[in-house]
């Protein structure tokens, strides 16, 4: 998911410098001067694509491109921004908000391209660049929000702001590059802004490595077993597929499984060995905290204090409070209250779901108590039995290409109005790319889409969406946008089927992608996505509703070998299997999310005193078990060795992990709306285009919500579509917390308070 991933490249773009060169009646001269010394060195990146929408021609792109193109953009945008400090007029909207806006086009190139790459098909220079080039990027970032005589500027501006006349989205650009700047050390003494700079560039380098070191214990570190019956209850696809990589890891004979990035494997349930089971779990359970050669834990040490540190130079208590300063949900207290007010009925579910899969494994004569390495092969098979819902009878009726262009753009097409027609002519940086152009109804081409859904070891773990182009009015720019996936490739000339989780993982990102492609901004810093962290998640959250609505069902759901759509009644059984296990489905993300929190409310003394391995482990097993979850049996979705969402980049979702909570609770609730409203309709999708997906960040997103439900979300339809609670609210509107204000609760209201995956 988006947005984007929390790498230094964000950061150097981050703050509303997104842009390309000003136009600036003075210091033009400057600009003009540094570009043409520049393009003496003209490489790739140095001028726009001339590809449709401007997508990158990936076949015209080496990796030597990158380091003299991140210099040079660099270098531009330095020339570009010393431009707007000494022009001699006074400080305007145009001459500075809209100059430092439209700055830094080159570096936005090059680095949206780099960094997508990083993250879905890396190689070891890509890497050696990417350690080299963050911690400078940072620096370079750093150079322009910290830049006091630019402040001065930008401040005189926003000081003037009552008499000027503005649009909406003016008024919200200026707002938002005044507290971008303030945020990041603008009104902080000389003293204190060469610390923060100091502390930038070493978080720049040290999540920088977190990210590599935790995707080398996924991507490199498989679990190795000896015999095919240890791999008994497989596939013949899975355990030839098993057989491959062994040989590929040069131990030929033997059979190896790939990790992916949760803590729980996808291939868990269906191992009849327990043996192997519990090796495959803690394999995974175990990576990066020392147990093999991989180790993050000094790294997730340095990056904790080197927050904490920063967050008390501006005068915050930790590094949460200073964080969470232009979120939806507004202070770490309110977050946790939000999540706090699930946890004991959520601990309930997971002792009693406990209690059941132990008498489904003593009534098979097994001698122990469910672990996690067990949890999912008897749930699923309580599951089987109480809802006669077979997963891998279901997943014959989901072929991925079938899921994508029959079920995803299906949807868009009944809500919409949007068609799709796939292109084989564009470059693509990997052949698993598929490419589609994405039409209005009016026949009009609205952008281009990349889909890439498969794994492989050069991509990071997880799914996401992000643009190669953002929509923009002030460049005349319609969207480029991609989706990346990380299925299970089938074995050649078998057919591509996925699980049930899958496909709603394609609806969830295709949902980011409408985001994106319905902007309608003038600045791009604004566009689409560029939304609070515990907002951008729940346009994508609401989509996956209709993975399941019946004529989208049907239209797409069909068996590969016989086209028999998939049977209603398989469907109303995986609906209500769907409020089973939650107790660990929901209770994993919970504990991951309260984790984060942890982590991050930490003091700069407390954060100090956690500085070896062993301390990181006994900080991590302390916070987990003050949750007052059943935390042996449900360990976290991730653990700190390999949360990528939290310690990878400068700031990622660190302290945001709550975000994907909160927007279920508003995922929920706009389900409840559409259902009630006619479901699956144009009008519909006409209206959450209009006052959701095409408004960007430019307003309030309590205002934007009840624009689009007339109401205030309510918590309640979240706790029974998950199991916890029994009936739906009475009266819609119902808010969680006190409404005595009419605002949402996360504006109001300590205590009742995402994002890509």
């Amino acid at each position: 998911m988006r947005r984007l991933l929390a790498t230094a490249a964000t950061l150097a773009l981050a703050g509303g410098f997104h842009g390309a060169a000003l136009a600036q009646s003075s210091g033009n001269e400057a600009m003009s001067e540094a570009s043409t010394a520049m393009d003496e060195s003209e490489n790739y990146f140095a001028s726009e694509s001339t590809l449709p929408f401007k997508a990158p021609d990936f076949s015209k792109i080496s990796e030597d491109d990158y380091m003299p193109a991140f210099e040079q953009g660099m270098a531009i945008q330095q020339a570009e921004v010393q431009a707007i400090i000494d022009n001699p007029e006074a400080p305007t909207f145009d001459n500075t908000i809209v100059a430092l806006e439209k700055s830094g086009r080159m570096l936005g190139r090059v680095g949206t391209v780099f960094f997508q790459l990083t993250g879905t098909n890396t190689t070891d220079r890509l890497d050696e660049i990417n350690t080299e080039i963050s911690p400078r990027l940072s620096a370079h970032s750093d150079s322009i929000t910290l830049n006091p005589a630019l402040f001065a500027r930008v401040k005189a501006v926003y000081d003037n702001r009552a008499a000027m006349a503005m649009t909406p989205e003016d008024a919200k650009l200026l707002e938002e590059t005044y507290k971008s700047m303030v945020h990041a050390g603008a009104e902080l003494t000389d003293a204190e802004r060469a610390r923060v700079k100091e502390i930038n560039t070493e978080l720049s380098t040290v999540t920088t490595e977190f990210a590599q070191e935790a995707r080398n214990a996924m991507a490199e570190q498989p679990v190795f077993f000896d015999s095919r019956e240890e791999l008994a209850g497989l596939s013949e696809s899975d355990i030839t597929s098993a057989a491959k990589l062994a040989e590929e890891e040069g131990q030929p004979g033997k059979f190896a499984i790939a990790l992916q990035n949760t803590t729980q494997q996808p291939l868990l349930p269906s191992m009849e060995n327990r043996a192997a089971r519990e090796k495959l779990f803690k394999a995974s359970y175990n990576r990066a905290d020392g147990t093999t050669d991989i180790d993050t834990r000094e790294l997730v040490a340095k990056i904790a204090a080197l927050r904490a540190e920063k967050a008390a130079l501006f005068g915050e208590p930790d590094w949460a409070s200073y964080t969470m300063y232009d979120r939806m949900v507004e202070s770490p207290q309110a977050a946790l209250d939000f999540m706090g007010q699930m946890v004991p009925a959520l601990a309930e579910t997971q002792r009693r779901e406990a209690g059941v899969l132990n008498e489904k494994i003593a009534e098979q004569g097994g001698n122990f108590e469910v672990q996690p390495w067990d949890w999912y092969r008897y749930a699923n098979q309580v599951k089987a039995e109480r809802y006669e819902v077979d997963d891998d009878e279901v997943m014959q009726y989901f072929q991925l290409d079938k899921v994508l262009e029959d079920g995803v753009f299906y949807m868009a097409e009944k809500l919409y109005g949007l068609t799709f027609e796939r292109r084989t002519d564009l470059p693509v940086y990997h052949p698993d790319v598929w490419v589609y152009n994405v039409f209005e109804e009016n026949g009009s081409q609205l952008g281009i889409f990349y889909f890439d859904p498969f794994q492989r070891p050069s991509k990071r773990g997880g799914a996401w969406m992000s643009n190669f182009v953002d929509q923009s009015y002030l460049w005349d720019e319609k969207p480029v946008i991609y989706n990346v996936l990380n299925i299970p490739k089938a074995p050649e000339g078998e057919p591509q089927l996925v699980s049930f989780d899958w496909v709603n993982t394609a609806f969830h990102e295709f949902g980011h992608a409408l985001h994106g492609f319905f902007a309608s901004q003038k600045y791009p810093s604004l566009s689409g996505t560029a939304t609070a962290r515990d907002f951008v998640e729940y346009p994508s959250q609401v989509h996956e509703m209709w993975a399941t609505y019946p004529e989208v069902l049907q239209n797409y759901a069909k068996h590969y070998q016989t086209g028999e759509t998939i049977p209603t009644e398989l469907v109303d059984k995986i609906e209500a299997a769907s409020k089973f296990n939650q107790g660990y489905d929901f209770g994993e993300v919970v504990e991951a999310a309260l984790l984060d929190m942890k982590w991050h409310a930490l003091s700069s003394d407390e954060a100090a005193a956690i500085d070896t391995p062993e301390e990181v482990s006994a900080y991590e097993d302390k916070s987990l078990r003050e949750l007052g979850l059943e935390i042996d049996l449900v360990p976290p979705r991730y653990r700190t060795t390999y949360f990528n969402h939290i310690f990878s980049g400068p700031a990622g979702y660190s302290a945001g992990y709550y975000s994907y909570l909160w927007t279920q609770m508003l995922d929920r609730d706009s389900r409840a709306w559409f259902l009630e409203n006619g479901g699956l309709t144009r009008e519909n999708g006409d209206h959450y285009r209009e006052t959701v997906l095409s408004q960007g960040g430019t307003m309030d997103y309590g205002e934007m919500y009840r624009n689009f439900a007339d109401r205030d979300p309510n918590v309640q339809y979240m706790l029974v579509a998950l199991g916890l609670a029994e009936e739906a609210p009475g009266t819609p509107g119902q808010t969680v917390g006190d409404p005595s204000d009419g605002k949402l609760p996360a504006k109001t209201v300590d205590g009742d308070a995402p994002i890509a995956e």
